[in-house]
């Protein structure tokens, strides 16, 4: 692996690319959960990792966070005992309170588990990743396995608790409207490489090369002589886009679908009805 990347200020980097990049070990790195051969990484002006040196932080001692796709969770302990349990010696207790009452966890506390839905699994692991009160927050497409609209809850939560307390997010993403959404800056990695990177915009419209999806639910259509016109829910807000009438039979009011972008290419796919 052959990576140099430097994120600046509490942003949130996407990183993006095919399975088997290597973006899950550059995160595991990072994190001190693997070691590379050789390299360097550094947080602000501290050394994390120096192989030329001998320097190797272990991950305990990198003010880190790392969210996992299946949320990680100690499956013996409740809620309140998992985040305990990732509580650094001298912890805030009414950090706990607070991070617990905007994650709507409070009634929780109590539950293990295997007696919560994804969603609320999900909560718990972000907030026990926040309770360290980390500068570096590391996620492994921690909304890949939700359904839509908790991927917008908690990406809403993510969005909310860094406002409250500003943090840098390094987050491994597949999906168009999440880095839409959250990204101040992507990067797309192949076969362990960097092979571009920049904003959101910079990257997937400037030259218009990458393909684009985009994810909805259509709420109304209006036909003219020659074009559809649809509003549809996308992203938290109502989208207009113009389609051809054909397109018609397959994009009813209440119709999930995603629009494939490819160049001059558009291809409409319906995800359920």
């Amino acid at each position: 692996m052959e990576v140099d990347l430097t994120v600046t200020g509490h942003r949130i980097l996407a990183l993006t690319g095919p399975s088997g990049a290597g973006k899950t070990t550059l995160l595991r790195q990072i994190a001190g959960l693997a070691m590379p051969e050789s390299g360097r990484i550094t947080f602000g002006k501290d050394p994390w990792l120096d192989t030329a040196n001998g320097i190797h932080v272990p991950p305990q001692q990198r003010h880190i966070g790392f969210v996992f796709q299946d949320y990680a969770l100690f499956p013996n302990m409740t809620v309140m005992q998992n985040l305990e349990f990732a509580l650094p010696k001298y912890h805030n207790q009414e950090l706990i309170g607070h991070l617990l009452e905007i994650a709507g966890l409070t009634q929780l506390i109590d539950r293990k588990p295997h007696q919560l839905s994804g969603g609320q699994q999900q909560r718990v692991a972000l907030t026990r990743a926040l309770v360290r009160e980390p500068d570096l927050l590391l996620m492994d497409e921690p909304f890949a396995a939700l359904d839509p609209d908790m991927q917008l809850q908690l990406q809403d939560l993510l969005l909310r608790l860094r406002r409250e307390r500003p943090f840098t997010v390094i987050l491994v993403t597949h999906d168009m409207g999440e880095i839409f959404r959250l990204a101040d800056q992507v990067a797309i990695m192949e076969n362990g490489r960097l092979i571009r990177i920049g904003s959101p915009a910079e990257v997937y419209l400037k030259d218009q090369t990458e393909a684009l999806f985009i994810y909805g639910e259509v709420l109304t259509l209006e036909r003219t002589t020659e074009m559809l016109t649809v509003h549809a829910w996308v992203d938290g807000k109502i989208r207009q886009f113009t389609v051809p009438t054909h397109w018609g039979v397959q994009l009813q009011p209440g119709t999930k679908f995603t629009l494939h972008y490819s160049g001059a290419d558009v291809e409409v796919r319906i995800l359920k009805t």
